[in-house]
């Protein structure tokens, strides 16, 4: 048998047999024998050491781990070829390939083995069986995926299959079905086999997940005989957005109906939400004091917690680092995303400390990562930073919800006189009246003074009301069909 067969086969015997849950381990002693690992293999980060003047074998401790360089796009995946990048400086060591959207510049090409696959399939398995087993228990109901991500080189919809895919071999009660990001496939895969299995699990980023159930509301799905639940990634939402798909979905239980994954091309999961997240940011949501105390600002994110045997994360300086396996292995990898770490007892602790209790009931003990929304979808106006997070949280009102379909783009206009301007584009729902522009200002900037202080403060009260633009569904300019949305336009 070929070597590369023998141990694909070991480490699918590995994670057919283990239980969910947590690998076992020292996080920190993985990571430092994962970083001499790749040392010794890639033939790149062997080239970035040296350029840092760092001998692998002088690195022994966990706090000289921590002295090592940042990896980032810059210095080193922009800067060695690709197939240096990969153990043994061969590309063609790994399966397939995925690439980035480019949201940050350039694309990037990420290649996978189906060895990669399995520690995103644990993080699928989890929020699996947060969704679709009994509390307590890990037997899964029979249940449909529906992979409502785009197909094709990115990373979403063919992970995403893969991962559940590899669900199904282990034994888990599920089907999967790729219509992709298709409302019209998409509701007739619903129609055709929902009604067959208990749970239907619509997988995909949370605009286009809500445009489908949208539509198959209008087209007459009965959604709440479905058991449906929502596998989310790709974009911070607000708990009211997620109320707003429990009722239109039917669901009650809100802290097992939705799971969010943090999840990025360059290493897949890293983390995804749980009971106890969801019912600690559910907590934390509307109380910006709390939130400010939490995570150090008022803005909610995503919150999630990940297992530190496979992801081993870090903060510098108000941002994320990780060191994970992969077809590019990646040791202290600056992925810059805004966020920071939180270990489980300090959550307790801090719940417990406002008149909360978040214990969870399955005894899960895992740290957490929470993330903002990238920073690159931000607006300066008046020197303060309006972040999507904080329009969304207006447009996701119940009084509103319904009119539209919660995409928006965000711009800073320079009008007449060089006055400057905060305007949002919004897009409307199908066949519903339009919404009234001034009610909709009214609640953007309503939700800005609560939540962002620099706002409050720094933006003078005559240009506090942005200016608000519909646009109808699709709009070819501002929100045309099949391609990732952006949040904010020059």
């Amino acid at each position: 048998m070929h070597e590369r067969a023998a141990r694909t086969l070991e480490r699918l015997a590995e994670f057919y047999t283990a239980p969910a849950g947590p690998l076992p381990g020292d996080p920190a002693a993985r990571a430092l024998e994962l970083f001499h690992e790749v040392a010794a293999t890639v033939p790149a980060y062997r080239a970035f050491l040296a350029e840092h003047g760092v001998d692998p074998a002088g690195v022994r401790t966990t706090a000289q781990f921590a002295q090592l360089p940042l990896v980032t796009k810059e210095s080193y995946l922009r800067k060695f070829p690709l197939p240096q990048r990969c153990r043994g400086g061969r590309l063609d060591g790994n399966d397939t390939v995925a690439v980035s959207s480019g949201s940050s510049g350039q694309p990037t090409i990420w290649p996978r083995s189906v060895v990669d696959e399995l520690a995103v399939a644990r993080r699928f398995e989890d929020a699996l069986v947060h969704m679709c087993a009994e509390p307590g228990s890990q037997a899964v109901h029979p249940t449909l995926v529906v992979v409502c991500f785009a197909l094709g080189s990115w990373v979403g919809g063919m992970y995403t299959a893969d991962a559940c895919r590899h669900l199904a071999a282990k034994g888990y009660p599920v089907t999967v079905a790729t219509p992709g990001n298709s409302v019209d496939e998409i509701l007739r895969v619903v129609g055709e086999l929902g009604p067959r299995y208990e749970r239907t699990v619509l997988a995909g980023y949370p605009p286009f997940v809500k445009n489908a159930v949208d539509e198959g509301v209008r087209r007459g799905v009965d959604w709440p005989s479905l058991g449906v639940r929502l596998l989310l990634a790709g974009e911070v939402f607000s708990e009211a957005w997620r109320d707003l798909m429990g009722r239109r979905t039917g669901v009650s239980d809100v802290d097992r109906a939705s799971v969010s994954l943090y999840g990025t091309a360059d290493a897949g999961v890293l983390g995804n939400e749980t009971p106890m997240s969801v019912r600690v940011r559910r907590f934390v949501a509307g109380r910006p004091e709390l939130a400010r105390e939490l995570f150090g600002d008022a803005r909610m994110p995503t919150l999630v917690q990940y297992d530190p045997m496979t992801r081993f994360f870090e903060t510098h300086e108000g941002t994320l680092l990780f060191t994970g396996d992969g077809g590019v292995p990646l040791i202290r990898y600056h992925i810059a995303d805004e966020g920071g770490l939180l270990t489980h007892a300090d959550v307790v602790a801090f719940c417990r400390a406002n008149g909360f209790d978040p214990t969870p009931r399955d005894g899960d003990k895992r740290p957490f990562v929470f993330v903002f929304g990238r920073s690159l979808f931000t607006v300066s106006y008046f020197g303060a930073n309006i972040f999507p997070e904080n329009v969304s949280v207006a447009l996701e009102h119940p009084d509103i919800a319904d009119d539209i379909t919660g995409k928006f783009v965000m711009q800073v206009r320079t009008e007449a006189d060089e006055e400057r301007r905060f305007a949002v584009v919004v897009e409307r729902a199908p066949d519903r009246p339009a919404p009234d522009t001034a009610a909709l200002a009214a609640a953007i900037r309503a939700a800005l003074l609560r939540l962002n202080s620099e706002f409050a403060n720094y933006v003078p009260e005559r240009y506090q009301t942005p200016i608000v633009e519909l646009r109808e569904p699709a709009d070819p300019d501002w929100f045309p069909a099949g391609v990732k949305h952006r949040y904010s336009r020059a």
